[in-house]
């Protein structure tokens, strides 16, 4: 495909922390585009945000945004329950799009927007999960697909936060935190998530009350292997994700964040994140950037709508093993040829 010789419109839908993070990063970061559009239901925020940009509108109405002339693209990063109509607007459009994950909050929706993209007879969505444009993931997926370690045996995972934002439940460490996991999971081994376990200490002091914090998820896969997620929310001390495999012939491990380590005063150590902006702020560039540079070459390449639809049905799988206790199966319609 030759690529498009003009910068790239792009509508940014939802202008909330996340929201407005893309359109610095477009305008600031970003070679080949250039936000043209912004949108959310709260007028006044979007037009804070695009007050920054010149010549950038101002829409509270995903579908108006759309139908601009100076509209090439969208980034979906309005809340999850949005995101199915925005998807499908965007489909009318034959707009190409980058979604912040969830695709959408369930399996039932996601799988309708993946039936929708394949009657469009070609991929249109790019879903956001970030880790896989992370300079450590990546070297790790790197050596895997060596085959130099042998097969993976086990995955370790480690996720921690400072504390969780006001109005989370125990439901949301799954859906909005252990999601990452699951999709780091499927794309570094290959494989599919085919039951969860969900075990859960006493909780933590520093979890609100009525927060099941932290938790310890279990997954099994569909090549034999075994994974386990820590997940903390409140652990107090900074923002931390780490993942180990385990293989055959040797082992690799990513997220010491040991990039720098100081001696001074009678100690030594270093500096710990203290949120997902800042550890994965280098990721989050070159999933833009590479999805600007996909879609000025007319294609769409990154985590797919199955990816999404495939997240959905093992975080319900999870939220049930939680909520029920014991083993829970993953259940998955048959994988459509669009995303083989």
């Amino acid at each position: 495909m030759t690529q498009r010789p003009h910068t790239l419109g792009v509508a940014v839908i939802g202008t909330g922390r996340m929201g407005a993070d893309h359109v610095r990063r477009i305008q600031e970061v970003t070679s080949g585009a250039r936000v043209t559009a912004v949108v959310d239901v709260d007028a006044e925020r979007a037009k804070s945000v695009a007050a920054r940009v010149d010549g950038c509108t101002v829409h509270t109405d995903p579908a108006a945004a759309m139908a601009s002339a100076d509209v090439d693209a969208v980034i979906v990063a309005s809340p999850g329950p949005a995101h199915e109509a925005a998807l499908l607007a965007a489909f009318e459009h034959d707009l190409p799009v980058l979604c912040e994950k969830p695709l959408t909050p369930d399996a039932a929706s996601a799988l309708r927007v993946l039936q929708a993209e394949q009657k469009l007879g070609r991929r249109r969505v790019q879903v956001g999960f970030m880790r896989r444009y992370d300079a450590e993931y990546m070297k790790l997926k790197s050596l895997l697909e060596t085959g130099q370690l042998g097969r993976p045996l086990m995955l370790h995972n480690r996720h921690r936060n400072v504390a969780s934002p006001p109005g989370w439940t125990s439901e949301m460490l799954i859906n909005d935190s252990v999601t990452h996991e699951m999709d780091v999971t499927r794309w570094l081994l290959g494989h599919e998530i085919t039951a969860v376990t969900v075990l859960a200490p006493t909780p933590s002091a520093n979890a609100p009350d009525g927060i099941r914090d932290p938790q310890f998820v279990v997954f099994e896969t569909d090549g034999g292997a075994i994974v386990d997620v820590e997940i903390y929310v409140n652990c107090g001390f900074g923002y931390q994700v780490q993942a180990e495999v385990v293989c055959e012939r040797g082992t690799a491990r990513v997220g010491d964040g040991h990039a720098m380590v100081t001696n001074a005063a009678g100690r030594w150590g270093g500096i710990i994140a203290q949120d997902y902006i800042e550890r994965f702020a280098d990721a989050y560039d070159r999933e833009v950037q590479a999805w600007v540079d996909a879609t000025r070459r007319d294609e769409v390449t990154g985590p797919s709508a199955w990816d999404g639809y495939a997240v959905a049905a093992v975080c319900e799988a999870a939220v049930r093993a939680l909520e029920e206790g014991g083993r829970t199966r993953v259940e998955l319609v048959e994988r459509p040829a669009l995303y083989a």
